[in-house]
């Protein structure tokens, strides 16, 4: 677990940690690398950040945001396997420390007072805080792709027979043939920004593809179908079949696509 460490000369009670690269950000903050950098007011240099989550004394939110990435890379994998590690940024690499959370977070430190949001001070920006996903829109779009992303088997066996299918030049689908149009666009004559494509491992030698865009996401394996969400339909998830030209999409977005380190 994430233990008690001191950053930028003030002790930090560290509770988790984040990437945010190019090839692994949070979803929930925007559809691309740069996109939530600039909500978090951060340059989006391609190295990428840490960034450290944690509360103060007080009991105040802070976020660390620290160059190095590797450092905060180890921390996560050693959490992830039930493991101890001491998360302390050096503070040469630290960029900044950052009010409040972009995340929701539902652990605190121990004999601190409750998370709260630091008292402003002239000058500093306002408290970092999570975005609605409660209610259908962006947040919950991407947060929803990412549940297929982590789900693809159970989605996957959701889709049963041609019918299921909405293919690129059905007008019942308007929404899909957009989405499919602007990612082809992406290949072809509008490259989109670091963090829109992204590749990661999937079984076998396929990849999972995450394509984002205004207003959509799309989940897809290299080997397989797609599936696409929009912010114009609530809770609706449109599987994409394979058909004469989603192959060749798909492995022109991978080619593309950044991948983690």
């Amino acid at each position: 677990m994430p233990t008690t460490e001191s950053a930028d000369n003030d002790q930090l009670f560290v509770l988790t940690a984040v990437l945010l690269t190019p090839a692994q950000f949070p979803s929930v903050l925007g559809d691309d690398y740069p996109e939530v950098c600039a909500g978090l007011g951060l340059e989006p240099y391609a190295e990428g950040y840490g960034l450290v989550l944690g509360q103060d004394g007080d009991g105040a939110r802070w976020t660390v945001a620290t160059e190095d990435v590797s450092l905060v890379a180890c921390a996560i994998a050693a959490w992830d396997c039930g493991m101890e590690y001491d998360l302390s940024p050096g503070e040469s690499s630290i960029v900044g420390a950052l009010p409040g959370w972009p995340l929701a977070l539902a652990v605190a430190a121990p004999e601190v007072p409750s998370p709260h949001d630091p008292e402003p001070q002239e000058g500093d920006p306002a408290p970092l805080a999570p975005p609605d996903a409660e209610a259908w829109g962006p947040a919950q779009r991407r947060l929803g792709a990412d549940e297929i992303a982590m789900q693809w088997a159970v989605w996957r066996e959701q889709v049963d027979g041609d019918d299921a299918f909405a293919e690129p030049g059905d007008e019942a689908h308007q929404g899909v043939r957009r989405v499919l149009e602007e990612a082809r666009a992406y290949v072809t004559t509008d490259p989109p920004p670091p963090g829109r494509v992204r590749s990661s491992f999937a079984a076998g030698e396929a990849r999972t593809l995450r394509v984002d865009g205004p207003g959509w996401s799309m989940v897809a394996r290299t080997d397989d179908i797609a599936f696409v969400l929009l912010d114009e339909e609530p809770g609706e998830v449109h599987p994409v079949g394979r058909g004469p030209e989603l192959p060749g999409l798909l492995s022109s977005l991978d080619e593309l696509a950044v991948r983690p380190v």
